[in-house]
């Protein structure tokens, strides 16, 4: 509940420093001053007129839109369902999805080795077991 935009957290706040300004015995006198102000304001012509004024703006854009026949107009304008269907803009989206489907394929990093490389790779292997045993059975020269 709010009062002229004060909360409840800030009107506590507002009778703390109310209470250690003025006093236990002047805070009571004070609160009747206020009360009875208030009453006075609230019962006015004056106030009256405000809230009369303040409800006119706020239904003045509404009354506004009622006499340019604009209600009529929005309800013509078209949604945006109606222009994603106008523009293909779903055949578009599914187009492109497809496309990035079909190029998940090469953006891939492989997996395994294709056979011919494993193969080569097992060939080189060989060689140089061969070459290795080669040199540990030649005979060493004295130099």
């Amino acid at each position: 509940m709010e009062i002229f935009s004060i909360g409840p957290l800030e009107l506590f706040f507002i009778l703390l420093i109310a209470l250690i300004v003025l006093g236990p015995r002047d805070m009571v006198k004070a609160g009747r001053t206020i009360g009875r102000f208030l009453n006075r304001a609230v019962r006015s012509s004056t106030w009256k007129a405000i809230q009369r004024t303040t409800q006119e703006l706020r239904r003045l854009p509404s009354y506004l839109m009622r006499e340019a026949n604009l209600e009529e107009a929005l309800k013509e304008l078209p949604t945006s369902e109606t222009i994603k269907k106008q523009s293909g803009f779903s055949e578009l989206n599914a187009t492109l999805s497809q496309a990035g489907h079909d190029l998940s394929d090469w953006l891939r990093p492989p997996t395994t080795a294709p056979v011919a490389v494993e193969e080569k790779g097992r060939q080189e292997e060989g060689e140089k077991q061969k070459e290795t045993e080669n040199q540990t059975h030649l005979p060493q020269t004295p130099t």
